[in-house]
């Protein structure tokens, strides 16, 4: 049992990483406290890591959002088994001060200039996929795109039917499968790096598509902050291995040509969405 519980452990994609004498500091990064948000719900602190180079304008709009106190009081409503948890009102129903009501998706971005370090794999849904500043990623380089895809605790932005109608105010975190399909056709705005199991855990709705029946069901967000307002000494000291660094290499290799004596068969392949990306406290 202790052999499949560190199985299960193994592939989540946001895990804990201790530090030991041999790490590098140069293999890890900092979180952006300008890029990084803090929801603070009843049961403690989610923490996002946004992705600005995906979706520039919806992350400024959501930021500015969360200046505005947007989301605090605000709740979740939606919680669908193996999909997704979502957040926030439609747009229209509550006030907005500075923030934009439409928005042009940002549902992909020129690949042209980007460091994307790829991973050696074929992909169902895209030509190739790789990481882009330490997020999942895939591209066609045929058609010079590149775009963020849909793993486990990634953050997209709800949307109605019109590719223009999502800007930030409605947030869903993925908390099932990979949900790829949705790539392309989403903004993606980033990930959850600490608090996955606050969310995850949450009672599922009954209603179609797994909204909450009542709105004593929902809830209640506290507020939700943008790291860098929030005092240092508040602040969560997190800081992310290197996806271009020689130690974040090992690591995928490890995993896909796993040689340790619980597994029989190792796979020699790997998707984007199995790949432990380490996030680990600095003090």
């Amino acid at each position: 049992m202790a052999a499949i519980r560190s199985l299960i452990s193994s592939v989540l994609l946001l895990v804990p990483f201790a530090a030991n004498a041999q790490d590098s500091r140069s293999e890890w990064r900092s979180l952006d406290p300008e890029n990084t948000l803090y929801m603070e719900l009843e049961s403690g602190r989610v923490i996002i890591e946004l992705a600005p180079r995906f979706a520039p304008n919806h992350i400024e709009n959501i930021k500015t959002l969360v200046r505005e106190n947007y989301f605090d009081q605000q709740r979740i409503n939606r919680v669908q088994d193996n999909f997704v948890v979502q957040w926030g009102e439609p747009a229209g129903a509550k006030p907005f001060r500075k923030a934009k009501r439409t928005l042009f998706p940002e549902f992909m971005q020129p690949a042209e200039g980007l460091n994307f370090a790829p991973l050696p794999d074929a992909d169902t849904y895209a030509p190739q996929t790789g990481f882009i500043d330490g997020f999942p990623a895939a591209r066609n380089s045929e058609k010079g795109q590149a775009w963020a895809v849909h793993c486990y605790g990634t953050i997209g932005v709800g949307r109605d039917t019109a590719a223009d109608s999502g800007n930030g105010a409605e947030l869903y975190a993925v908390i099932g499968h990979a949900p790829r399909q949705l790539d392309r056709n989403v903004t993606v705005v980033g990930r959850v790096v600490q608090g996955m199991s606050l969310l995850s855990s949450l009672p599922r709705g009954t209603k179609s598509m797994g909204f909450y029946e009542r709105r004593d069901q929902h809830i209640v967000i506290n507020s939700i902050r943008v790291a860098a307002d929030v005092p240092e000494a508040e602040r969560e000291p997190l800081e992310a291995l290197r996806t271009d660094s020689p130690r974040f290499a090992t690591q995928l290799e490890a995993k896909r040509n796993s040689k340790d004596e619980w597994y029989k068969s190792p796979a020699g392949h790997l998707d984007i969405c199995n790949v432990p990306l380490p996030v680990r406290r600095i003090r």
